[in-house]
């Protein structure tokens, strides 16, 4: 018994040795920054608006400031100049992003275009989603469908307001934007009432940008994902779960029509697009597998609903604030 209490004894008083010369110290080359604590690092200097402390350091640290979070070593960069440094004459070391926890989910960053490591993926994804979303020729003959879905929000705006006295407008921009790339994706349009799938797609997006914006204690201790302690990992499967089903069904519609060689009276759309992809042999990916389609066409309705809905809603609350702009 009373070596039981001397073995606990020693294990305790050697704990905070074993913390201070065992956990990951700085770096010799390591930015100055304000001294943390050993297993938290600087948590509680950032506070609840981390954006303006990290301003601040830069008063007594310079323009460059290197942090501790849990175990992991973060720069900080709060001067024009040092950014430009940084990302211009050494674009190429700093141009991956971290991986979250969460995004290792269904191996949802392996076929991630914000998420992908810079190489040969991440060229072929930003070249395509660029030229076959994005470049002038595209929106031009894309800007039928865009109207058209802009009228469908029109009309169903003065309907609600004529029947109820209200709309709820942030919804409406949200829908209509996901609706213009399921149009410009799939050729479909997803607030038809036969495309029962929309409602689903669209929960399960927004859950996914939810969660992947919670901190999550397993990005700070790395070592921690394995127990998943605050169930994200578990949550944000789920809704991925959901949402890859649902892509995964336009997709396999997509290809069993092409093997049926059934005839379709529209233009080419994004889907035939990725799937008529080839590469070139070498470093190129010969074909885009289904899980790199499904999980770059979700991310582009979120890069596209999302943003664009609340880009919308803030440029009317602005409006709303300045009357005189808005009697223009």
């Amino acid at each position: 018994m009373e070596l039981s209490w001397s073995f606990l004894l020693w294990a305790v008083l050697s704990l905070p040795l074993l913390i201070h010369f065992l956990w990951p110290k700085r770096p010799r080359n390591f930015p100055p920054g304000p001294p943390g604590w050993q297993i938290i690092g600087n948590m509680l200097e950032l506070g609840k608006l981390p954006h303006r402390e990290m301003v601040a350091l830069k008063e007594t640290y310079g323009p460059v400031v290197g942090l501790r979070v849990g175990a992991s070593n973060i720069i900080v960069i709060s001067s024009a100049d040092v950014a430009t440094t940084f990302f211009k004459n050494h674009d190429a070391e700093f141009a991956d992003r971290f991986v979250h926890d969460v995004s290792k989910c269904r191996d949802y960053h392996k076929g991630s275009l914000s998420l992908a490591p810079y190489g040969t993926l991440w060229r072929v994804l930003r070249r395509i989603g660029s030229v076959e979303m994005l470049a002038g020729r595209r929106l031009n003959e894309t800007a039928p469908i865009r109207r058209k879905c802009v009228d469908q929000m029109l009309l169903q705006i003065e309907d609600e307001i004529r029947k109820l006295q209200k709309t709820h407008v942030p919804q409406l921009i949200f829908y209509t934007s996901f609706n213009i790339l399921g149009n410009m994706m799939f050729s479909r349009d997803l607030l038809d009432p036969s495309c029962k799938d929309v409602l689903g797609l669209s929960e399960a997006i927004i859950e996914i940008i939810e969660f992947s914006a919670v901190p999550n204690l397993a990005d700070a201790y790395p070592w921690l994902g394995r127990w998943d302690l605050q169930g994200l990992r578990r949550t944000m499967g789920n809704a991925l779960d959901e949402a890859i089903g649902i892509a995964s069904r336009f997709v396999r519609e997509r290809i069993e029509e092409r093997q049926m060689r059934v005839e379709q009276n529209r233009p080419k759309d994004f889907l035939d697009i990725l799937l008529d992809y080839e590469g070139d042999g070498k470093e190129e990916p010969e074909k885009f597998s289904e899980h790199t389609i499904n999980i770059f066409i979700l991310e582009l309705f979120m890069g596209g609903a999302d943003t664009t809905s609340i880009t919308v809603e803030w440029i009317l609350t602005e409006l709303l604030c300045k009357p005189e702009c808005m009697a223009k």
